[in-house]
C-alpha cells in the first residue's frame, strides 16, 4: 500500500527555540511488568500421570495387535494419541 502523501522528517524543531508540545508524549512514563502465573504442582502431576497412562496404552496396543494378529497397524492408534497429548502439554506449558 502506497501512502497518499510523502513522509518527511520534521527538521524544523532543530531550529526552533522551544520544544514542540508532543515532545514530552514521546517518552515512556510507566512500565508495567506482568509476571507469569505460577503453575499448579497438582496439574503437573496430572499431566505426568496422563503421559504414563499413554505409555501403558501404547504398550498394550502393541502387545494386543501382535498377540491376536489384528490386521491393523498399532501406529494408527498410538500416533494420534501422542500428538494430541503433546499439543495439550505444549499449550499448558507455553500458555504465558
Amino acid at each position: 500500500m502506497v501512502p497518499t502523501r510523502p513522509v518527511f522528517a520534521n527538521f524544523l524543531h532543530l531550529f526552533a527555540s522551544r520544544t514542540p508540545p508532543a515532545y514530552e508524549r514521546g517518552f515512556v512514563r510507566e512500565v508495567t511488568l506482568i509476571r507469569p502465573t505460577a503453575r499448579d504442582p497438582r496439574t503437573g502431576k496430572l499431566i505426568l500421570a496422563g503421559w504414563l497412562l499413554i505409555l501403558v496404552k501404547s504398550w498394550l496396543m502393541l502387545w494386543l495387535v501382535a498377540r491376536y494378529h489384528v490386521p491393523i497397524n498399532a501406529d494408527w492408534i498410538i500416533v494420534p494419541t501422542v500428538v494430541f497429548a503433546a499439543v495439550c502439554t505444549a499449550v499448558y506449558y507455553w500458555r504465558n
